[in-house]
């Protein structure tokens, strides 16, 4: 049994060394799809802004707006991973109002049919946002190595 364990956590260890090339390609991936999200969005704000009219948004014009720099911008951060846990949080939270503005139904179907949920456009990059917030950017990422910069600041004084 002893041997067993031994083994499984270095199968743990030997794994956990890919967290960090995992959420640099999570990030990779979807700021990327995030940002030609933004970025289609905000070449076409009238489309959005009757888009976000129909789902009776308040502001549409505004909104439109901001969710398209949101996506654009935070897609660009994730990319990077500045400040990933914040636009993480941000990014999340614009998804679960785009759940419950265009895909309602699918939003409370979450335990009744949760295929209806998972296969609704915001499920992804909902998901994609909650893993950045929970673990982070990961070591290849600017955060990191402001990190870092800090740690050796605070050492030398």
């Amino acid at each position: 049994m002893k041997s067993l364990l031994q083994l499984y956590r270095r199968f743990s260890r030997l794994f956990s060394y890919l967290q960090s090339p995992f959420l640099l390609a999570v990030r990779l991936y979807w700021g990327w799809q995030f940002a030609q999200s933004g970025w289609g969005k905000l070449h076409n704000l009238d489309r959005i802004t009757n888009f976000f009219t129909s789902l009776n948004i308040p502001l549409p014009a505004v909104s439109a707006h901001f969710v398209s720099g949101l996506e654009f911008a935070g897609g660009i951060l994730l990319i990077v991973g500045l400040g990933t846990r914040l636009i993480g949080l941000v990014l999340a939270a614009n998804m679960l109002v785009a759940y419950w503005t265009a895909d309602r139904e699918a939003l409370l179907s979450i335990f009744s049919d949760p295929g209806k949920f998972y296969v609704a456009d915001p499920y992804t990059f909902l998901f994609a946002s909650i893993l950045v917030l929970v673990f982070g950017a990961g070591l290849f990422s600017v955060d990191a190595y402001l990190a870092k910069r800090s740690e050796v600041r605070v050492d030398k004084e």
